[in-house]
């Protein structure tokens, strides 16, 4: 099983939140082989789309030349697409973004409705992909952060998708949090091995993740006091 990781931190290798997306793996290999590729955006040139549309018109090819040729390869290639990303301004970070709206060679112009929504018609039967966001945030609290990226990704990616969202990832980089991250990891990857084994993540799993590592008045102390 081929699967391909978007790892759209600016921070790269030391992002926070792809030690969950490492986790999420590894639980998956638990269960059957997995063929992973890990795409550090940030390293990649890829032009902003220039909304011209003959990818779309034509065959699929983009006028520009860049990295996204290569991309677009590896994603048709790819069983899983993983999007691991810290949260920026309540969304993605722009590079990550970009890359999606790359992806219009994918498409023809052609939409049809389905279910109330218009969506363009894909070059290629996607059905069979599935799609995993994996996004963390500083703040201690979910409310009122990941409401607006979980609907676009869910309206970008309708169909098999899966979404962990966490808070305090910042604590995934520091040593002396381990007794609460290490734990909180292996939540993380039952994760992985659920998908694997039933094509989503059960519902006590997704509330696990939902809780706090540490209480949000302790973490918003420490935090403000570390950044004075």
């Amino acid at each position: 099983m081929k699967v391909l990781v978007f790892n759209g931190s600016p921070k790269g290798n030391k992002s926070d939140t792809i030690h969950m997306t490492k986790a999420f793996i590894e639980g998956m290999k638990t269960v059957t082989t997995i063929e992973e590729k890990i795409i550090n955006v940030n390293e990649k040139k890829i032009n902003h789309c220039l909304g011209c549309f003959v990818c779309m018109k034509n065959d699929g090819t983009c006028v520009q030349k860049d990295d996204m040729k290569e991309i677009l390869e590896d994603i048709l290639l790819a069983d899983i697409l993983i999007f691991s990303f810290p949260l920026y301004c309540y969304g993605m970070p722009a590079p990550l973004k970009n890359i999606i709206d790359r992806t219009m060679p994918l498409s023809k112009m052609t939409f049809i409705k389905e279910n109330d929504k218009y969506r363009h018609l894909g070059r290629n039967d996607y059905s069979q992909k599935k799609y995993v966001m994996i996004s963390g945030c500083g703040f201690p609290s979910k409310s009122n952060n990941f409401e607006a990226v979980t609907k676009q990704f869910e309206l970008c990616f309708p169909n098999n998708h899966s979404m962990i969202t966490v808070t305090e990832s910042p604590l995934f980089n520091i040593k002396e949090a381990s007794p609460v991250t290490i734990p909180f990891l292996e939540v993380v990857k039952q994760a992985g091995i659920e998908f694997i084994k039933d094509g989503k993540i059960s519902t006590e799993t997704i509330k696990k993740l939902s809780i706090p590592m540490i209480p949000e008045d302790i973490y918003s102390q420490m935090a403000n006091e570390t950044n004075k």
